[in-house]
């Protein structure tokens, strides 16, 4: 149990890192495409570099991203796989992992970062979108969340049936 928070830490940290390079560094509106239509409108399409490298870096990051969360659930697995897990015990792990890193995204993401404006984070890579964050925003996006919420179950089920194949 233990082990898959920890795991499901490694996938918040590599969400995190994902939305930092994308928002920070990269700067292109394309990682807005989730975001809601009231900032989307106030994002400029691109973002000159503010220093050299910096679109590198944000890459880097969002490949780092990848890797955390990918190395989170082959972890995951192989742990699963050295301690002779079954099929239910490999479910629940993933389920803890990605409804974990759901739980993650609308608490941190969505209600500190976006609805309380938590750190002052996309207003300060984007100070054009001061005052367009606030907590009229949370739930915006509640049928995305929804879907994966669902999703992740037959999601689970087949990380641990290809596990127990293993």
């Amino acid at each position: 149990m233990v082990l898959s928070i920890l795991f499901s830490v490694m996938m918040m940290a590599g969400l995190f890192l994902m939305l930092w390079g994308g928002v920070g560094f990269i700067q292109d509106k394309r990682f807005f495409s989730s975001a809601p239509k009231e900032i989307v409108e106030t994002v400029p399409d691109r973002k000159p570099e503010r220093f050299k490298g910096q679109y590198a870096i944000g890459w880097l990051m969002i490949g780092l991203s990848f890797v955390l969360m990918l190395g989170a659930i082959v972890l995951g697995a192989w742990d699963g796989i050295r301690n002779d897990y079954g099929f239910w015990q490999f479910f629940l792990r993933f389920v803890i992992m990605l409804l974990g890193l759901k739980a993650f995204d609308i608490g941190f993401f969505d209600w500190v970062l976006l609805c309380n404006n938590g750190f002052c984070f996309f207003s300060h890579y984007y100070p054009e979108t001061k005052g367009v964050y606030g907590r009229h925003l949370f739930g915006y996006n509640w049928k995305t969340h929804l879907a994966h919420i669902v999703l992740s179950f037959p999601f689970a089920a087949l990380l641990s049936w290809i596990s127990t194949l293993i």
